[in-house]
């Protein structure tokens, strides 16, 4: 299969249905781990979504992958610090998308250090963050709506 280009453009409307629909598979939520409460709740995945928009300290992309909305890569301040995170819809995993996606916005916002988290258990997540250079630097707990249960957080930071 030939390399398809990966891109980041700037959060269009039409774009939210999309990572709407995405939040709806099961096990790209479990993977997840932490997602919304509810996630058939259109009015508070758009409350949500309105809240990022509307902070300007926030950075949302979107991540094209052969011209297709594949998901969503953000850059956004947590407790004093930056954080990454993102979100690709399972029928684009294991294509190297959520990797170059990041790799991108790391590139767009040199900004750093940057902190990411992600379930103990998602080892794909925790490769695509080795692979853009972040290193373990702790631990957490807590709950995770996907699983109903708390669950160990591995925390990593790129310098």
């Amino acid at each position: 299969m030939p390399d398809r280009p990966v891109a980041l453009r700037a959060l269009e409307d039409a774009d939210l249905d999309v990572f709407f629909e995405q939040q709806q598979d099961p096990e790209a939520r479990h993977m997840a781990a932490f997602t919304a409460a509810d996630p058939r709740d259109r009015a508070a995945f758009d409350a949500h979504w309105d809240r990022l928009r509307s902070d300007p300290r926030v950075e949302i992309r979107t991540v094209l992958h052969a011209g297709r909305v594949a998901g969503h890569v953000i850059r956004f301040p947590q407790d004093g610090q930056l954080e990454v995170t993102y979100w690709i819809g399972r029928e684009h995993w294991g294509k190297r998308i959520a990797t170059r996606a990041l790799e991108e916005l790391l590139r767009e916002l040199p900004e750093r250090p940057v902190r990411a988290r992600v379930v103990h258990d998602n080892v794909a997540s925790l490769r695509v963050l080795e692979k853009c250079g972040f290193r373990a630097v702790g631990r957490d707990r807590g709950f995770a709506n996907a699983r109903g249960e708390d669950v160990d957080e591995r925390i990593l930071r790129l310098d």
